[in-house]
């Protein structure tokens, strides 16, 4: 038997890229025209982080709990499952984020001013998760029949989410995080074993997010 570290990337690999983009395909057909919604949500998201106030935080972790929830249903039950063994464990983390983010909506929390290094982090990670990985991703090779949208699909919107609990104020916003940061790690760990193009961008995102924390922490906000 190989010692364990031995073990590449490659060792874990579940499907092949060719597979997913086909998953995406399908998918993206399926819930077309659902991208412009998406897109159009996303927007307001970014909206809402330059108003600070309890309403607008709670209208942007309702809106995300929506997302979450159709993701988990949509996407990881019905569909990734049918790839990856733990697509239905992925499914149940997606909806217990989404119950999270709607006990949060139900907290008031507000957000940050948007002078504040909290709100520009955020804005900066979420605009990121919006158009860049998208676009980024077209460069490196995806077709645009297999784009991630915010929304739709789980990375943009973990990393949307890491952008949305960024910009608020308070010291309480890892509970927002775990479950965002966690399928960042995972996503990119089978994607990047599957040589799927642009599979860094999602965990290198998250992680330039979490070094910036201390950034947001010593300027902390109440």
């Amino acid at each position: 038997m190989s010692e364990w570290w031995t073990y590449t990337l490659s060792d874990l690999q579940i499907f092949s890229a060719r597979t997913y983009a086909r998953l995406f395909e399908s998918y993206n057909a399926a819930v077309w025209p659902g991208h412009a919604l998406a897109l159009a949500l996303g927007l307001f998201l970014v909206v809402l982080i330059r108003r600070p106030g309890p309403r607008s935080a709670r209208t942007a972790a309702a809106f995300l709990a929506a997302a979450w929830l159709w993701v988990a249903v949509a996407f990881h039950w019905q569909r990734f499952a049918s790839i990856h063994w733990a697509g239905h464990a992925f499914a149940v983390a997606f909806a217990l984020e989404a119950a999270l983010l709607l006990v949060d909506a139900a907290r008031g929390r507000a957000f940050a001013p948007p002078e504040s290094a909290a709100a520009t982090i955020g804005l900066a990670v979420l605009l990121f998760a919006l158009f860049l990985q998208p676009l980024a991703g077209l460069l490196l090779g995806r077709a645009w029949a297999s784009t991630e949208v915010f929304g739709l699909a789980p990375d943009p919107t973990a990393l949307a989410t890491i952008g949305v609990a960024l910009a608020c104020a308070g010291r309480r916003r890892w509970i927002l995080l775990v479950i965002p940061a966690a399928w960042c790690a995972v996503s990119g760990a089978t994607l990047l074993a599957t040589r799927v193009p642009g599979a860094w961008m999602t965990p290198a995102a998250a992680a330039a997010a979490a070094a910036l924390l201390p950034v947001i922490r010593r300027k902390p906000l109440p």
